[in-house]
């Protein structure tokens, strides 16, 4: 039964993304015991050298759009049972936490083809599937790119990532008869404070300043009983926690999250701060001690009854 769980390295390799590594590496459990699926779209920091040379910025100011070691921090999840995709390419340079073809019309020297989604949100703020700006909104490009650029990333690395996510998604919903998928972030200290319910946390400087976002697209991608789970735990811990504000949930969780099929999805946000100097892109010493919380909220998660997985 877990044959297909066997760690897997896969797809992508090529001429730019990163030395010719692959695009995404799956971390798999030696059992699988827990019918989840854990996922790091933005941790990826192999930053090849075509694509430093296009850029106008260095690999520290390009790191600025990194969720940096967020998949060190839920590593532990494979031990527990369930296995773990993280993305080995650079957010900067594909951003797969969106639609495959969100792209900026004004970065590219030859027209879009009438498919490519040019007037979404992301695109307008220059966060598109390829984004135009780093997190602090620095240009990333020196010039314009071709749109064979952008169909050769979304076929190297986006669409064989969604390809594994969607099947280790699939396999886990077929052996459990439903599945959670956990898709796993991280937001700078700067994130919009408009999470005025927020309570608790570690730290009294940041006043209503969410410490944890949960993100289920607002009651659409995971039963309440998920959601409801993890607030408490994390609550339980001292974490001061908000629910869908400043962060819903991304495309990940609005394309996976379909609780009636029995795939639930729910985002989690970890503010930087906790565990990271954010300037220096170092660790923390509490990164060890948010690694472990991290881990008992998985097997928490893992644990619930499936009978409470309903709408309510």
């Amino acid at each position: 039964m877990d044959a297909s769980f066997d760690a897997q390295r896969d797809a992508g390799a090529g001429s730019d993304p990163a030395i010719d590594a692959p695009a995404f590496e799956i971390l798999a459990p030696p059992c699988r015991r827990l019918p989840l699926v854990l996922a790091s779209p933005h941790s990826g920091n192999a930053y090849s050298a075509g694509f430093l040379a296009s850029s106008r910025l260095d690999a520290q100011a390009l790191r600025k759009s990194e969720d940096c070691f967020v998949d060190q921090i839920f590593a532990f999840s494979p031990g527990l049972g369930a296995p773990l995709i993280r993305a080995l390419f650079p957010r900067a340079y594909l951003d797969v936490n969106r639609e495959a073809y969100e792209l900026d019309p004004e970065m590219f020297a030859d027209p879009l083809p009438a498919y490519v989604n040019s007037r979404s949100p992301r695109v307008a703020a220059g966060l598109g599937t390829i984004a135009r700006v780093v997190a602090n909104g620095e240009d990333i490009y020196k010039g314009r790119l071709r749109f064979a650029e952008a169909l050769d990333r979304i076929n190297r690395c986006y669409l064989p990532y969604h390809a594994a996510l969607r099947r280790l998604v699939d396999e886990t919903r077929d052996a459990f008869g439903h599945a959670l998928l956990v898709d796993c972030h991280s937001m700078p200290s700067s994130a919009p404070n408009t999470a005025a319910g927020t309570k608790g946390g570690r730290g009294g400087s940041r006043g209503n300043q969410p410490e944890i976002v949960l993100g289920d697209c607002f009651g659409n991608a995971c039963a309440p009983a998920i959601i409801d789970a993890a607030e408490d735990f994390l609550r339980g811990l001292g974490y001061a926690v908000s629910r869908n504000n400043p962060y819903a949930g991304g495309y990940t969780t609005r394309h996976y999250g379909r609780p009636r099929q029995g795939i639930h999805a729910l985002q989690i946000e970890i503010a930087r701060d906790l565990y990271m100097d954010e300037a220096t892109l170092t660790r923390l010493p509490y990164l060890d001690v948010l690694s472990r919380h991290m881990t008992a909220l998985v097997d928490t998660l893992g644990l619930l009854p499936s009978d409470g997985l309903g709408p309510r």
